[in-house]
């Protein structure tokens, strides 16, 4: 298995008390495979996995996989404290027939590398899947550093890592020394830094409300290496990309998006609380303003590759 492309987490829609919206849901996986997505992760961050119960998590592993029916790759977010219910997730994911598995550290435990490695090889031993590692140490207060990497390195499931410490350093490792795992976009404001170091895609939160402007991104620099143009589309996505990554309101943020889009999402799960008026009408015309920005920058293009191919054909 070879992870590429954009692949958003999915969002995990409520009802108005707390209860998960399981129409919602199935609304927002569609809707994410008819946009083009390269594959979709359940149970990741932005999905709120941390705030949802057992059965929860397994319930919409199920739901989500009778929705794909193998359209486009699944990706499973295993994410706990202890590496047993990890391994059981892991588990359930491949009685499932999911693609591959997506594995962070162990949030608020804080192992060494060695006891991180271990933690990691454990579930891959019991699951046997293609994984791709997680380093967010802004949420985990652990960092995959190059011991953890070498470590891991003896099994070649592990295929792919989403890089979000927002470390120059660990790109710049990660690009040059690991070549064999697939570099990942998880630093939103980063995303043409990362593509310029050949990162092979993008797992984006807000991919599941502007599909087609992550696309954008990828297709200019990875499929027509028009960094240029990428350039462009950096541009117009980084303010917003600068709320998600700075502004405390990453998954509102997201939901607000697509509650504008006309998509379901509810509020959010306590502890969190949801944007403001004020927060709503700055994200609002931020989006708006990109969506036409990209818009613009796409259309040119696509005139300028059809100018191309009359003067070709002329």
């Amino acid at each position: 298995m070879s992870f590429k492309g954009i692949i958003p987490p999915v969002t995990t829609p409520f009802h108005q008390d707390g209860s998960i919206d399981r129409d919602g849901f199935c609304v927002m996986v569609e809707h994410l495979v008819a946009s083009g997505v390269h594959g979709v992760i359940v149970g990741g961050t932005t999905g709120e996995y941390y705030a949802q119960s057992r059965d929860e998590r397994v319930g919409l592993l199920k739901l989500a996989k009778t929705v794909v029916k193998g359209k486009v790759p699944l990706i499973a977010g295993v994410g706990a404290i202890r590496t047993e219910d990890c391994i059981e997730y892991a588990l359930i994911a491949k009685d499932l027939k999911y693609d591959g598995i997506l594995i962070g550290a162990p949030y608020y435990a804080v192992p060494t590398q060695l006891e991180l490695a271990n933690h990691a090889l454990a579930i891959d031993k019991a699951a046997n899947l293609p994984a791709m590692l997680y380093n967010y140490p802004g949420r985990t207060g652990t960092m995959m550093d190059l011991e953890f990497l070498d470590r891991v390195g003896r099994s070649t499931n592990f295929c792919a890592i989403k890089e979000s410490s927002g470390s120059m350093n660990q790109l710049h490792a990660l690009a040059r020394d690991y070549p064999h795992i697939d570099l990942f976009c998880g630093m939103d404001d980063q995303a043409l830094e990362f593509f310029a170091w050949g990162a092979k895609g993008w797992v984006c939160g807000a991919g599941n409300c502007l599909p087609a402007e992550h696309i954008a991104l990828y297709e200019a620099c990875v499929v027509e290496k028009d960094f240029s143009k990428g350039r462009q589309i950096m541009s117009a996505l980084l303010p917003l990309m600068r709320v998600l990554e700075q502004g405390g309101k990453f998954v509102q943020s997201i939901k607000f998006g697509c509650e504008l889009a006309g998509l379901p999402a509810g509020p959010v799960r306590r502890p969190m609380r949801a944007l403001d008026e004020e927060q709503k009408r700055e994200l609002e015309t931020t989006i708006r303003t990109l969506k036409t920005v990209i818009a613009a920058i796409t259309a040119k293009s696509q005139k300028r590759a059809s100018e191309n191919v009359i003067a070709i054909n002329a």
